[in-house]
């Protein structure tokens, strides 16, 4: 199974009730294929970065969905010949989410790493001797006056 991101953006003129019925039409047709939906995200009006077909604001949501390849296809099909639908975008993420995962699996080990040498110097640096202070160092040499032989 992978993880899709489906992104669409609706007519900013549709009614709640019909977006209502668009997004359960599609859930629907995910459970059909055999996939699941993870999570339904509506973000609400927002401004477009330029006209598409003639509008300048849309509706837009965000599903993620879990299943197979010809699952995305059939929503991408019904998406295309949706008359409401504006635009929409389809992303795969499993894999991204299981590079993250690996990134972050080797930064905790990175950690845990720096964290027990750190421990280990602090027991190293207890069972070491105290460096001796100034007052109780012995003097130093003093230095000889004697001129060198061949000179």
């Amino acid at each position: 199974m992978r993880t899709y991101e489906l992104m669409f953006i609706l007519r900013p003129d549709m009614p709640e009730e019909d977006q209502d019925k668009l997004i359960s039409n599609l859930e629907s047709q995910v459970q059909t294929a055999g996939g699941t939906v993870k999570s339904l995200e509506r973000m609400g009006r927002r401004r477009l970065a330029y006209l598409v077909r003639n509008f300048q604001d849309g509706i837009y949501v965000l599903l993620t969905l879990e299943g197979e390849g010809g699952m995305v296809k059939e929503i991408e099909r019904r998406l295309r010949v949706n008359e409401p639908v504006i635009k929409f975008l389809t992303v795969r993420v499993d894999e991204e989410q299981k590079r993250l995962a690996k990134i972050k699996a080797i930064r905790d080990t990175k950690v845990r790493g720096k964290g027990t040498r750190a421990a280990e110097a602090a027991a190293a640096a207890a069972a070491a001797p105290e460096p001796l202070t100034p007052a109780a160092a012995p003097a130093p040499a003093s230095e000889s006056t004697e001129a060198p032989a061949g000179a």
